[in-house]
Formats: C-alpha cells, structure tokens, sequence
C-alpha cells in the first residue's frame, strides 16, 4: 500500500512541477520598448534599517525614469535604532518620511505601507523592501510594463545576493525555486503569488480592494494576501514581468535562526488564504515532503523499503532539476545547481518542520513576537 501512495505521489508532484515549468518557459520576456509619463508612489516600510536604507537609497537617485514623475516615502515602522537619522540626508520635496497612523504597540508592516499609500500622490505603488538594491531601470521597466498591459497589479522578480557559505547557497536554491513557481502561477493566473520586495499596484485598485482591511490582524501577507483580494476584484489584470533590469536584489537571512524566523512568517499566513487551489496545492507539497519520513520510518523497521525511500528521493530531484535550472540560468546563477541534490535531505526536514511551526507558535521579527 505504502508503495502505491509513493508513485502516486511521485506522479501527481512531476505533473505540478511540469505544469510550473511550462507556464514559466512560456513567461514572455518584456522588453522596454515604450515611454510612460504614469506617476509613480515608492513606499518602503523600514523598522530598524539605519545599514540598508542608504544603499536602497542611493540606487533610487540613479533611476533613469524622470525624477518628475516619481517621489520616495519612507514609512519609520517605529524603529528603535537611527532609521530615520539615515533618511534625513535624503529628504527633499521628492523624497518623505513618516510613520504609521497608529501607536508603535499596534503597528505592523502593513500599517506602514497603508500610511504610505494614504500619503501617496503616484497612480502606481511600486513597494520594495530597505534591504533591497534594484537597478537603474527599475522603475522605467515597471512604468512602460504598466502602460503596455494596463496592469492592477505587477509582480517582479527578486534575487537573494548569494555567498560561498552553506546558508546562503540553501536560501538562493530555495528562493529561486520560490520565484519560478511565482512567475508560472501569476502567468497561468491559477493562483496568487508574489514577493513584498518587489511588486507594484494601482492606488485605486488599493482603495477598490479595501486595502488591508479583513487581512490586518496578521502581522504578515502584506504582499500575497493583498494580491488576492485585488486578484478577485480584477483576476485578469495581475501580471509578472519577466526582465533582468527589473530584478531586486536582496541579502539572505545572515543565520540560520533568523532564516528559520523569517520563513516561519511567511508560512503563517497559509491558513488564510481563501482560494482552495492555494490551500490544495499547499497541503499537497506538505504531505509530499511528510512522505519521506514516513518512508524513513518504514525502513527502519522493514529493510525493503530503503530503496523505495532512496527512489523517491532521487525522483525527487530528477523532477525538480530542469525547472530549478531554468530559472537560476535567468538570475544567472547557474553554478548554485551542483549544491542542489545534496542539499535535499535539508530542505525537506526544513519544509515539514516549518510548516508545523508556523502554524501552531509565534515567531519574533524586527523585534516584535507576533502570530
């Protein structure tokens, strides 16, 4: 019995990855080739970032879209370092800063970048994080996608900068692999994905959405959980933008701990999601990697299945590999693919225990413990 629900689960989870790995071989690449005179709104919500933001904000000075056309509003998340003492150099009747219309106990991501909006005078919201560096023609890419597609809202691709440590490489496979379901999903227009370092949407689609409202009471899902609700108001004007000068590159998590806290978060918000075919495919993937333990267990007891377990592994990789290369070969990060195989046993004790935690404790971020 064991032996049937490992090939029909080895089946079902080559059909998911072949279907992520078509939508994204079929993702058009964008080219820029088409001016816009749209206003643009960058809202960046910072909570202890006196390091990052001045690099953040240096690479926003070299953007080839008309300074006219573009204003910066820092959003201090009431940090507790020099957050703001950081920005103050930067300000000009371009760039602003503020704070959340709320006290500092009740405050979170979201209603920092709800008292962003709220300042904003842009058509478009573009939101990135203060520990990301995008390119020159970041914004010049996103406006003329914008102008082309008419977008509500536009999701663009994020890189984590990787180094020779085991982490780093084990967050960039595990990211890339995050980014090309991203850009299949979106494409298909099956489910709702996207990444807050990188993303754009109309102010009145916002406002249309009802913002955070309903979504509030959970400190993350300022990115997804928003997407959703302007997906149902608009489910054939979300869109992914598919070029390298529209990539933003950001730092890994620099420990494990920190790793570990940060995609704890992300999975918290899976329980809210009201589409059943993020729900399906969720539980699905989780049961998926629960399968190896099970395995495990089974070999351990009875011999015979030491080789089902090691088949199902290597079926594992053989059916991630193709689409995990592809994607790194556009971040250009081709050389991480050798790590992938043997970084395995890692990533599927990573998946179920994070999906465990995420869903029964809480988990501290930028010095605050929340659920």
């Amino acid at each position: 019995m064991l032996l049937v629900i490992t090939t029909v689960f080895l089946l079902l989870y080559a059909l998911l990855i072949f279907y992520y790995f078509y939508y994204w071989l079929n993702v058009k690449k964008f080219s820029i080739d088409a001016d816009s005179a749209i206003s643009i709104s960058i809202i960046i919500a910072a909570r202890n970032e006196e390091e990052k933001l001045p690099r953040l904000m240096e690479a926003l000075k070299k953007q080839t879209y008309p300074e006219k056309l573009f204003e910066i509003i820092v959003v201090d998340d009431f940090s507790t370092d020099n957050t703001q003492a950081a920005v103050q150099s930067f300000l000009s009747t371009q760039v602003h800063l503020i704070q959340p219309n709320t006290n500092a106990e009740q405050s979170s991501k979201k209603k920092a970048i709800e008292a962003g909006v709220q300042k904003a005078k842009g058509q478009l919201i573009v939101i990135t994080d203060a520990d990301c560096v995008p390119q020159k023609e970041w914004l010049q890419c996103i406006s003329s996608f914008h102008q082309k597609n008419q977008s509500a809202f536009i999701v663009a691709p994020v890189k984590l900068k990787s180094d020779p440590s085991l982490l780093s490489i084990f967050q960039s496979l595990d990211f890339m692999m995050l980014q090309g379901i991203t850009a299949a999903s979106v494409t298909a227009n099956v489910h709702t994905m996207c990444n807050g370092a990188n993303l754009a949407y109309l102010r009145s689609a916002f406002f249309e959405a009802d913002g955070f409202s309903g979504i509030d009471k959970l400190a993350s899902g300022d990115d997804m959980l928003l997407m959703y609700k302007i997906w149902k108001k608009h489910p054939q004007k979300i869109h992914y933008v598919k070029n390298e000068k529209v990539i933003v590159e950001t730092e890994p998590m620099p420990t494990w701990k920190k790793f570990f806290q940060q995609r704890i978060r992300w999975s918290s918000k899976a329980t809210y999601y009201k589409d059943w075919r993020i729900t399906l495919v969720l539980l699905f993937v989780y049961l998926f990697n629960c399968l190896f333990f099970i395995l495990l267990i089974a070999a351990i007891v009875e011999g015979y299945y030491w080789w089902v377990f090691v088949l199902y592994t290597l079926g594992k990789i053989a059916i991630e590999i193709p689409f995990i290369y592809s994607v790194a070969k556009f971040y250009k990060e081709q050389k991480l693919i050798f790590y992938f195989p043997f970084l395995q046993p890692l990533h599927i004790a990573y998946t179920v225990i994070i999906g465990l935690v995420s869903q029964l404790g809480t988990y501290e971020w930028k010095g605050r413990k929340t659920k």
